[in-house]
């Protein structure tokens, strides 16, 4: 009998409350560029996917990317802002218990890497993690690659480890590699659309996941 050795959050709506920062910023650079308007939850429920599924699901009657040019001369022009997204507040804790724990921890993101330093800089967690990759150093979620990557770098069998993420996508990468998935509820996909996506189970924060941990007992 054996537990998980290694653990892999998502970042946005797992680690961080940043769903509804993400939003808005994308609302402010569709209205700036003149792309057609998308509502809120339009938006939301794509986070997590990297920039080009995002826009092709988003606006499948444009050219993705013609739109992604027009997305990238804004940010060139305007830069970006400074983020105010927080930790969920029960994360800091829990980090520190797991990693006192003996748990090697790694973050698969679809944050660029600029955005991943910066928030772990932000947010004092970097030291937490031994392994990360961002959406813009891999081919980004649903596909396997940026946790095979972890894996491999890590040394560590994919029945070894545990992804833990909010959203359907970050189920579905763990699936396509082999890897056990948890779900959280703080984020932007419901509690049922993580069981059907393939979820073990869905904790309603990261706060719960060490007592979750100390339960679950698998065959070797």
């Amino acid at each position: 009998m054996k537990h998980y050795e290694l653990l892999v959050f998502d970042w946005d709506g797992t680690l961080m409350d940043s769903a509804g920062e993400i939003v808005s910023a994308m609302q402010q650079a569709i209205q700036v560029t003149g792309l057609p308007e998308r509502t809120p939850e339009q938006m939301r429920q794509l986070i997590g996917l990297g920039l080009d599924d995002v826009l092709a699901r988003l606006f499948p009657e444009l050219d993705t990317q013609r739109v992604r040019a027009k997305l990238e001369a804004y940010r060139a022009r305007y830069g970006m802002q400074r983020s105010t997204a927080v930790l969920f507040p029960p994360v800091m804790d829990a980090l520190e218990t797991l990693r006192d724990t003996g748990y090697v921890m790694a973050v698969a993101t679809g944050k660029s890497r600029r955005g991943l330093n910066a928030a772990m800089r932000d947010t004092g967690t970097r030291d937490f993690f031994a392994f990360t990759r961002c959406a813009d150093e891999s081919i980004p979620k649903p596909a396997p690659a940026m946790l095979e990557d972890i894996l491999l770098r890590s040394g560590t069998m994919p029945e070894q480890a545990l992804m833990i993420g909010d959203t359907e996508y970050d189920i579905a990468m763990a699936r396509a590699a082999g890897v056990d998935a948890l779900g959280v509820g703080c984020g932007v996909h419901d509690t049922a659309r993580l069981r059907r996506a393939g979820a073990l189970d869905v904790l309603d924060t990261v706060e719960a996941l060490p007592a979750w941990l100390a339960c679950e007992v698998r065959p070797a």
